[in-house]
């Protein structure tokens, strides 16, 4: 195994954090032990970057691939949706998964939705047979999540949701986490990103006690979607709903779901 070398690995959390770096090389001499323990740290990762938590970079285009890498090593990331900040994973990394439920303190009997990058992909983890056509198209993307059968051919890591039959999804209207999901060519596990029972964010600073949890921390800004997140519809039964959190779009999915002539679940 080739060890990076110490100026190299000084260069590297440079570019991950300036800061750091600067303070890591205060009297250089006297630091390069340290260094070089570090460079041994780092070619322990399977990729070109080790998980210095809390890296924060825009959400935009010219950070996807560092989004896409996070994710495939298993680890978890903050990104912006078009409701809430959330913390997303691979949906088929148990790693990934297990560590959304850490930071979160949440017990893992909660369950997690996922989101997919577009309407078309949905199929590949839950079960739409049932549902009219051009029904979801109609739905999504937005701020909806619809619950749907997870059915038996659905490829989703079977520790996200254990001994559930049903699976939220989400195609949230939100260029960067769709082009997430899109490139990662699967689904990614979410669930906003604060403390289980404390108040949702809308801006990173209102998470940022959990940063040093993240890989990369995305900022898209003050989200304008409130608190209220996503309606969430049970969309299980044919024909058939039911209301689970009124959330942003509540009035907009059942002027959709009337229009297919579905019937309020009791």
């Amino acid at each position: 195994m080739t060890l990076l070398h110490p100026f190299s690995v000084r260069r590297l959390f440079h570019q991950r954090s300036p800061q750091f770096a600067s303070i890591i090389w205060t009297g250089q001499r006297s630091h390069l032990c340290h260094l070089r323990k570090m460079s041994q740290v780092l070619n322990k990762c399977s990729m070109d970057f080790c998980k210095i938590g809390g890296v924060v970079l825009p959400a935009s285009e010219d950070h996807i691939d560092e989004a896409i890498g996070a994710i495939r090593a298993g680890s978890v990331i903050a990104v912006p949706t078009d409701t809430l900040y959330g913390f997303a994973c691979d949906a088929c990394s148990a790693q990934g998964v297990k560590e959304i439920y850490e930071i979160k303190g949440r017990k893992q009997t909660s369950p997690l939705a996922i989101c997919v990058a577009d309407v078309s992909d949905i199929s590949r983890f839950a079960s739409v047979d049932h549902l009219p056509y051009e029904l979801l198209d109609n739905l999504l993307p937005g701020p909806v999540t619809v619950v749907l059968p997870r059915g038996e051919s659905s490829i989703a890591e079977e520790s996200l949701n254990p001994g559930l039959e049903s699976i939220g999804v989400r195609v949230p209207e939100h260029g960067f986490v769709r082009a997430i999901a899109r490139g990662l060519g699967s689904a990614l596990a979410l669930t906003s990103a604060n403390l289980s029972g404390q108040p949702s964010s809308v801006s990173t600073q209102d998470f940022e006690s959990l940063w040093r949890y993240c890989v990369y921390v995305f900022d898209g800004g003050l989200l304008p979607g409130g608190l209220s997140g996503s309606t969430v519809v049970d969309l299980t039964e044919p024909r058939r709903y039911k209301i689970l959190r009124p959330g942003s779009a509540r009035e907009e999915t059942l002027a959709v779901l009337q229009r297919f002539s579905f019937e309020e679940a009791s």
